[in-house]
């Protein structure tokens, strides 16, 4: 059989120089070897050490059916050569176990089948007949071709899997179709006839398929759900186009569009010297389709399948699970189960390019829910009769049934649970933080995530969590790891997490003293389990990060270098000799602070962000520039920087340490309690106590006349505090409204247009907020209900307030303030009082944190933390037993 009929005539060649004719497969240039002679048989072996020992993973045999010759025979699934398959695959089993055998056999799946052996043979096998057939199949927009195939597909053995494919650096071949498949092949796919070649046709996927992206999209979601293992093409993961003018197969085989740059980033040499020139032409030139255009894109075609591949690795069903097509009416639909263990998968594909209706008889799993897997949506459950679904043009859906919503998509252990068998993964090496574990080292992060009290969305469901840069400290003992959680709706968010690594007897203490921390092991083929947690409960953990600032350290990550920048307080803070330090973890809902012996405290972010994080702006601002007494002194941050550019991101803020008394709110709260107290035990009548406190919580007049005499009594000297407090947020605005020079600190004015701006976004904060009441209603209690009622009949009284904003001149200027000012937030020192945490609200992003609004916020905001304190200590008083005799009704009033 002469497979390449458009180049050579016969497999025989005559040779001038042997005077002799020797027999080639395929190409005249590429004669076959005499694989009966042994030394042929021990150079092959020889070669195949040599590949791995190199660190080789995996051998392609290419055209494998063809190397030994017999006459009277097509020389395919002789004897001999699965003999020599046997051989070679117990020499790399003994000598370098983990590397695998792929089969190149081009034949109908029921020949192709023996070269898996016993499973003592090729460990892999491409399915060349699939491949034809599901281009087919979309182009009659028939499910046929596809079924039918796969039903003729033999079992394999349970250790051998089959590579499925769309496109290779050869061409579509079309030898394992009929005559009048083939045909038709050519007209839909080639009509150009420059693009056929041999029996196939020499174009990429994204050419084939037109450009078309929904139908890139659904070939790939079937490549990735069939039976088997997905390969891909080089290039076919950014839509790269071909060069049908270059001859034979080389038009599908130039260089990767890596970049825009000289060669599409493939080289720096002379194009000229290219083995193959870049691709230019208008549809897939590569200064336009490149893997860095596409990497900074969301919705590339790149970041589309790099989530096709994640979402396939959380479940086993698509490797191992057996499959079972079901049959609508519908033909345009193809649709199957994968099943695996308690995994079921239902795969719907529309082959169409209309929208297309289907019914399904899914009544097996009556009761299940199939929720949609890229979004983790739940359809409605599956009943009595067909299931109905309506599928747009070239669409598809991945359903997981399951018999109750999951909440989380990936599956751990309760946290809680974890302690005693912790989650682990197999280490492979040596190196921990080495990028081909972090997929595994990822898997251990979900349910730690949502058990630490600075993750903020334990709400929300994951879609998937992944590790996306590594900074392992120089010990390799602690990693600062980015974390990226996606999420089924919302916007993803990064955390930082610190992990340290124990084994053997620290592994154990580890275990006993801080079970809160674990994260995790990892197995070794050698040597101990390592233990992974917490990094923040290791005291050498800070103290080294401490030290990184004294030396003025980098690390090195994977992408972008972690830099410990200092100002010239951390060396007064220093001293002249390394004082000693004893961490103290302060663990709150946003950040890790550790306090580092009476000199120093270092705040970890968690939830990062790239941009000018506005307490290390703030800081500079206040400590360096403008030396500001009370306000904690800014001593340094840590600064990662991403290979690539764009700006920085802050992972932690070193500050000087305060001595104090204790926050204001724990003061206040003390207070409070005395406060309590004395009206308990006052000897004025209990008219005079209720009459004597503010009307409300806003009363000026109560505040600015320091309210009646009993009052004062009442409050005591606490009354000096707030003055001091009040005093002291005055002068930080004073100092943040006098800088001219500087655009991040220069006032601002209150401009009609900021007004406005102002004016509609209340109103729509507002707007929505009471709709999210109004939408609940039907869910609250009774009494709490009553009192939502009330709210809601007064939105438009609440909405006409919004209105003074802008009908209303303002004259003050807007600045910078602190932006999360609270009770807690205010250290008592010994005569004074310090501001510290310029970070601002939390909750919005940092680059908004930084815009310059009315300062009266922060005083806002310390009224609301005065009032949740009264309130807070009030409730408590009044839940307590052992004050029933209380006066409650005063209590209230003033509370």
């Amino acid at each position: 059989r002469i497979i390449f009929k458009d180049f050579e005539p016969s497999n025989w060649s005559w040779d001038p120089v042997a005077k002799a004719y020797y027999w080639h497969r395929f190409y005249a240039h590429q004669p076959d070897l005499n694989f009966d002679n042994p030394l042929v048989r021990r150079t092959v072996m020889r070669t195949l050490d040599f590949w791995a020992d190199m660190g080789v993973d995996g051998f392609r045999l290419d055209a494998i059916p063809y190397l030994y010759e017999r006459e009277g025979t097509s020389c395919e699934n002789l004897t001999e050569t699965h003999i020599f398959l046997k051989e070679l695959r117990r020499h790399l089993d003994a000598t370098y176990p983990n590397r695998m055998l792929l089969s190149e056999a081009n034949m109908w799946p029921e020949d192709a089948v023996a070269y898996f052996g016993n499973g003592d043979e090729c460990h892999m096998n491409f399915h060349f007949p699939l491949m034809p057939r599901l281009f087919m199949a979309l182009r009659l927009e028939d499910r046929l071709p596809i079924v039918e195939i796969l039903n003729r597909t033999p079992a394999i053995p349970e250790t051998c899997q089959w590579a499925m494919f769309l496109r290779n650096h050869d061409e579509l071949t079309l030898e394992m179709v009929t005559d009048e498949e083939r045909d038709y092949m050519y007209r839909m796919y080639a009509s150009d006839q420059r693009a056929r070649i041999n029996l196939g046709i020499r174009r990429r996927l994204a050419p084939l398929l037109q450009n078309d992206r929904p139908r890139i999209e659904v070939m790939n979601a079937l490549l990735f759900s069939l039976p088997g293992t997905p390969v891909i093409y080089y290039g076919d993961e950014i839509g790269m186009g071909d060069n049908v003018y270059l001859g034979d197969r080389n038009g599908v085989r130039t260089p990767m569009q890596w970049s825009p740059d000289r060669n599409a980033g493939f080289s720096t040499a002379n194009p000229q010297r290219l083995y193959l020139p870049v691709n230019i032409d208008p549809a897939y030139h590569y200064e336009a389709v490149n893997v860095e255009a596409q990497q900074d894109n969301a919705a590339s075609l790149l970041n589309w399948t790099k989530r096709l591949i994640a979402l396939r690795k959380q479940y086993k069903a698509f490797g191992r699970g057996s499959i079972d097509f079901l049959y609508p009416s519908n033909y345009r639909v193809l649709a199957y189960f994968r099943r695996y263990e308690d995994e079921t998968i239902l795969v719907i594909a529309n082959l169409s390019r209309f929208a297309q209706p289907v019914e399904l008889d899914l009544r097996k799993y009556k009761g299940y829910t199939p929720v949609e897997m890229f979004g983790r949506t739940e359809f409605p459950a599956v009943g009595e009769s067909y299931y109905p679904l309506t599928l747009g043009p070239n669409s598809f859906y991945w359903f997981s049934l399951e018999e109750r919503a999951v909440p989380v998509t990936v599956a751990t252990p309760a946290f809680e649970a974890r302690t005693a068998e912790l989650p682990a993964f197999a280490l492979h090496g040596t190196d921990l933080w080495d990028p081909a574990h972090l997929p595994a080292l990822a898997s251990l992060l979900p349910d730690f995530l949502v058990s630490r009290s600075w993750f903020r969305s334990k709400d929300r469901r994951f879609r998937s969590v992944d590790i996306i840069e590594v900074v392992p400290m120089p010990s390799r003992k602690y990693a600062l790891l980015l974390v990226r959680a996606d999420y089924t709706a919302g916007d993803p968010e990064t955390y930082l997490v610190c992990i340290a690594t124990a084994t053997g007897d620290e592994a154990k203490a580890v275990r006993e003293e801080s079970r809160e921390a674990l994260i995790g092991e990892a197995h070794p083929a050698e040597g101990d389990r390592i233990l992974l947690y917490n990094a923040t409960v290791n005291a050498e953990f800070p103290t080294s990060l401490l030290e990184a600032f004294a030396r003025r350290r980098k690390f090195t990550g994977e992408g972008g270098v972690l830099h410990a920048l200092r100002n010239r307080e951390f060396r007064k803070l220093w001293g002249p000799a390394r004082p000693s330090f004893e961490p103290t973890v302060f663990p709150s809902e946003v950040h890790t602070s550790i306090k580092l012996g009476d000199r120093f405290v270092l705040k970890l972010l968690r939830q990062v962000q790239p941009g000018i994080y506005p307490a290390v702006e703030m800081g500079r601002y206040l400590t360096e520039e403008q030396h500001f007494p009370n306000a904690a002194p800014f001593a340094g941050h840590l600064e990662y920087q991403a290979e690539e550019g764009g700006e920085p991101t802050t992972f932690g803020v070193l500050y000087g340490y305060v001595a104090n008394r204790g926050d204001g709110w724990q003061h206040t709260r003390q207070e409070l309690a005395h406060f309590f107290n004395r009206i308990r035990d006052s000897k004025h009548t209990k008219s005079d106590l209720q009459n004597s406190a503010p009307r409300n919580f806003y009363d000026l007049n109560f505040a600015l006349q320091q309210g009646p005499a009993i009052a004062t009594e009442l409050i005591g000297s606490y009354l000096e505090l707030t003055e001091l407090m009040a005093k002291r947020v005055a002068e930080l605005h004073r100092t943040l409204a006098q800088n001219v020079s500087d655009p991040a600190f220069s006032p601002e004015p209150f401009n009609d247009f900021y007004r406005q701006s102002l004016y509609h976004a209340n109103m729509a904060l507002t707007g929505r907020r009471l709709e999210f009441v109004r939408q609940r209603l039907s869910d609250m209690a009774p009494e709490l209900r009553a009192l939502a009622t009330k709210v809601l009949e007064q939105e438009p009284a609440i909405l006409t307030r919004f209105r003074a904003i802008f009908e209303k001149r303002v004259s003050s200027e807007r600045i910078r303030f602190h932006g999360r000012l609270h009770l807690g937030h205010l250290l008592i020192t010994a005569s004074d009082v310090v501001m510290f945490d310029f970070a601002g609200d939390p909750h919005m992003h940092i680059s908004e944190r930084r815009i310059k609004r009315c300062p009266v916020r922060d005083v806002a905001s310390m009224l609301y933390s005065f009032g949740y304190a009264a309130q807070a200590s009030a409730r408590q008083l009044l839940a307590a037993e052992r004050h029933e005799w209380a006066n409650r009704e005063t209590i209230r009033v003033w509370g």
